[in-house]
């Protein structure tokens, strides 16, 4: 599948006028030497090298996948629909008389990487 180079330069223009930077502002965070590469990405000249797009990743908060335009959820690990209430399905209350509030955090972050593969594995069938 080809990257279609302007609308990713049209995804890191809007992103970078969301964070409140420059061109020239941009480039200086990113380590380029001058602003006239952020402004090809931004015409779909060029496209950023691989550290590049992870800096803006970072920096854009958002996903690759979101920032080369192949998916319209920013962050899909902070868009799982989740619901504390699943966990304890099959279990009893018993089981969860001594659980520590550490253990629900880990619950829950197993929970989320589960649900977070789940959706990618129901978009790969789609």
């Amino acid at each position: 599948m080809e990257l279609d180079k302007k609308a990713i330069g049209n995804r890191i223009n809007l992103e970078r006028k969301n964070i409140g930077l420059t061109q020239e502002e941009l480039a200086i965070k990113l380590g380029l030497n001058n602003k006239s590469s952020v402004s090809q990405y931004e015409k779909g000249d060029a496209l950023p090298s691989d550290d590049i797009k992870m800096q803006m990743c970072n920096l854009f908060n958002c996903s690759l996948d979101y920032l080369l335009c192949k998916s319209e959820i920013r962050n899909p690990e902070n868009d799982i629909d989740f619901d504390p209430d699943k966990l304890r399905i099959g279990l009893s209350k018993k089981d969860y008389e001594n659980i520590t509030e550490e253990q629900i955090k880990q619950i829950e972050e197993l929970a989320k990487v589960i649900l977070k593969d789940n959706l990618k594995n129901k978009k790969k069938e789609e």
